[in-house]
């Protein structure tokens, strides 16, 4: 159903998309900018880890029993609990970190970035986490192999590399 913007004796009323106005151009490149500073996607993710991509290290912040449910290969398993304790002994701090959790409707990545960050990491956070990147149909391992699920058709497209974006 298509709706119209309502009328008023003034003209056209402000729709609910524009009652709080677009940002300026250039404070909107900034904003952009920065956040793309902070976050990853798992297909970028997986593109480089696919290309051999050697310039970041992806850290799986969830528990054993998550992990071995299913993980990026590749990934440094690294519970957020124990990054104080492990980070100084897993990772290079002259190696930006990609860290990720179960997806969207989690904050473990946002709490593992953090405690990263202030140990002085450069750390970005995958946006979709380990749910997207199996939605996605890559391949994860699990403790009893690797393990590849058909990809989403919501998430991503079928028949083609990429989104094009």
């Amino acid at each position: 159903m298509i709706t119209q913007t309502p009328q008023t004796a003034a003209g056209p009323a402000t729709s609910a998309v524009l009652a709080t106005p677009p940002a300026a151009p250039a404070d909107a490149a900034a904003y952009f900018a920065a956040r793309l500073a902070f976050h990853t996607d798992v297909a970028d993710v997986h593109t480089a880890l696919a290309a051999g991509a050697a310039d970041f290290v992806v850290v799986d912040s969830r528990s054993t029993e998550a992990w071995d449910q299913g993980h990026v290969p590749g990934a440094v398993h690294l519970p957020t609990a124990r990054i104080p304790h492990d980070a100084g002994e897993l990772l290079d701090p002259a190696v930006p970190v990609v860290v990720y959790c179960w997806g969207p409707g989690c904050d473990g990545a946002t709490r593992a970035a953090l405690a990263l960050a202030r140990l002085g990491y450069r750390v970005k956070e995958m946006l979709g986490g380990i749910e997207y990147w199996i939605r996605e149909g890559y391949e994860v391992q699990t403790w009893q192999g690797p393990e590849r699920r058909p990809a989403d058709p919501l998430t991503a497209p079928i028949g083609a590399e990429d989104c094009g974006c």
